[in-house]
């Protein structure tokens, strides 16, 4: 019997794993000294560690700090993206990932290595989960340049919306201009969810 060929959805959400279970099942690094709630958690657990355990930690920090500036940053930004994913994407991830772990080397090498083919734009787009990563080639212009106070917001929309939604929403943001898509952007927030499916369609047009 002749193997059934991987769908693209498919290879996709496996390259998805390359770029976040790396940062995602090892220990998290250290995060920015002005997260101070973090900080007074971390000593909590310190507090709490075996004398073995500590010096685990140790290791892992010496080797952290061994780490290149541009290293410990992709990281970092691996690691804040697995958090931001919702609860079931997370699920639906660890579930790949036992399948990832078994592959042959030589195949999740292949998968590594076709991810960072891909365009550094396109990496960062799949940190965002398996919906709004598969959309993020078309997405993307309304994405780019987005003001800080309203990316969480935005990402927060987009991952209430159906295929469908968000489908209506990248033939807007196609056709919008860049001066316009604040005024998308807002439009889009301001309008409330359950209004959201019919707004777009009528933005949208037959």
């Amino acid at each position: 019997m002749r193997p059934r060929r991987e769908s693209a959805a498919r290879r996709i959400t496996l390259l998805m794993l390359a770029a976040l279970c790396a940062a995602a099942w090892a220990s998290p690094p250290p995060l920015p000294a002005a997260l101070q709630a973090e900080q007074q958690a971390r000593a909590g657990r310190l507090q709490a560690m075996t004398p073995v355990q500590r010096n685990q930690l140790e290791q892992r920090l010496v080797a952290w700090d061994a780490l290149s500036k541009t290293e410990r940053d992709d990281r970092r930004a691996r690691y804040q993206a697995w958090r931001a994913l919702t609860a079931g994407e997370r699920i639906e991830l660890a579930r790949v990932a036992t399948e990832l772990a078994a592959f042959p080397p030589e195949r999740t090498q292949a998968l590594r290595t076709q991810f960072d083919l891909l365009d550094a734009s396109v990496q960062r787009g799949w940190r965002l989960g398996p919906a709004l990563g598969a959309d993020y080639d078309r997405l993307q212009p309304l994405l780019a340049y987005v003001a800080p106070g309203q990316r969480q917001p935005l990402l927060a929309a987009l991952r209430q919306m159906d295929p469908q939604q968000r489908a209506d929403l990248a033939v807007l943001a196609q056709r919008t201009s860049p001066q316009a898509r604040q005024a998308l952007r807002d439009a889009l927030l301001g309008t409330p969810q359950q209004q959201r499916a019919t707004w777009l369609r009528e933005q949208v047009g037959p």
